[in-house]
């Protein structure tokens, strides 16, 4: 499980809402995090981000205790549904600063980034800027930022929620495609029984600030004994 995640009776409180996660995820899967609205799925990913600290508990990344890490030094790469990219700066920079913040960066890492843009299918939009690009664009911009940074966990937070359908299912199915070539262990927020149902190898279902169901995605979708999951599935 080296590069899988675990929760160890991980605890915190937040505006009077208690949490308790516990947890072992597979290694080199897709797996979805869902559960209805204010049930814990962003907390989840933030303790794994290391944006929200355990009052108790460890929080175990590629096999490392990260418990008390700061975000920066965690090994993971994260995609949020805004794509926070930096108006002012070019695709390049936004993908470089993946690499390094201060944009030291070698030859081979500017060839990695050109690369990594052309895996995204955004050759030659090096110099674009974030307000030229479509959401599409800017999502696929932010995909090129995750694979530079050659982590082996990537956090995703319904990176696709603001798409269009069509546009969804292209971005998913990247998705799907840079994970096969990096083989790295996708955690992905998201609202859409069909989008798990379509990437997902393993999904976890939160309730009320607690993982009712975690199982690969056969039993999760036949899952019979949460009224919370079988209305999400029926949705």
């Amino acid at each position: 499980m080296a590069d899988g995640v675990e929760m160890r009776n991980v605890t915190l409180t937040l505006g009077g809402h208690d949490f308790l996660f516990d947890c072992k995820l597979p290694a080199v899967a897709v797996i979805a995090v869902t559960g209805a609205s204010g049930a814990g799925k962003s907390t989840f990913l933030n303790l794994l981000a290391g944006f929200d600290v355990p009052a108790q508990g460890s929080v175990f990344i590629a096999g490392m205790d990260v418990s008390h890490q700061h975000p920066a030094k965690r090994p993971v790469s994260l995609v949020f549904q805004d794509n926070n990219l930096f108006a002012h700066l070019d695709v390049f920079t936004n993908v470089g600063l993946g690499v390094d913040p201060g944009m030291k960066l070698s030859q081979s890492d500017r060839l990695s980034i050109t690369a990594a843009l052309e895996k995204v299918g955004l050759a030659g939009f090096e110099g674009r800027m974030p307000a030229t690009l479509s959401g599409g664009e800017r999502q696929r911009v932010a995909f090129a930022r995750a694979l530079v940074r050659k982590r082996p966990v990537l956090l995703l937070d319904e990176p696709f929620a603001a798409l269009d359908p069509g546009l969804r299912n292209e971005m998913a199915a990247l998705l799907l495609d840079m994970h096969k070539e990096t083989a790295n262990t996708v955690i992905i927020v998201s609202h859409d029984p069909d989008e798990v149902r379509r990437i997902a190898d393993y999904a976890v279902f939160i309730d009320r600030g607690r993982i009712a169901v975690a199982a690969p995605i056969g039993p999760f979708l036949s899952h019979e004994g949460h009224r919370g999951l079988r209305q999400f599935l029926d949705n």
